[in-house]
């Protein structure tokens, strides 16, 4: 699915939250020996030519992301019952003024729909 997200897509921002979020999802696959450690290193390094290639876009987390994640907490936390992660990635999109966001997950799905922007 994401492939087929990404064939047309412009280039998609990253920073570092992504970056550590991205190393530990591909542990945890190892972890629960759903892929090999072979595996994982040929997908880092996938993912690394991705980045070369322009596929990906790196940028510094934003100075007011941890600031906007703890409002984001406090004002959907009750509501949507938003994890500190999901929070910080949606502030992160939202300070950088991103066109999408693409989220697997539906807690954030919602948190981004909820300040306006455009999930895909």
């Amino acid at each position: 699915m994401a492939d087929r997200l990404l064939g047309s897509a412009p280039p998609i921002v990253i920073t570092p939250l992504h970056l550590a979020e991205w190393a530990d999802a591909v542990s945890q696959q190892v972890f629960r020996r759903q892929m090999s450690p072979q595996e994982a290193t040929k997908v880092h390094q996938e993912f690394e030519k991705d980045i070369q290639s322009g596929l990906w876009i790196q940028a510094a987390m934003p100075d007011q992301a941890f600031d906007l994640c703890a409002d984001l907490a406090r004002r959907y936390g009750p509501k949507l019952g938003i994890r500190t992660l999901d929070s910080l990635h949606v502030a992160c999109a939202l300070e950088l003024k991103v066109e999408k966001f693409w989220t697997f997950d539906e807690r954030q799905a919602k948190l981004a729909k909820a300040e306006g922007l455009k999930i895909s």
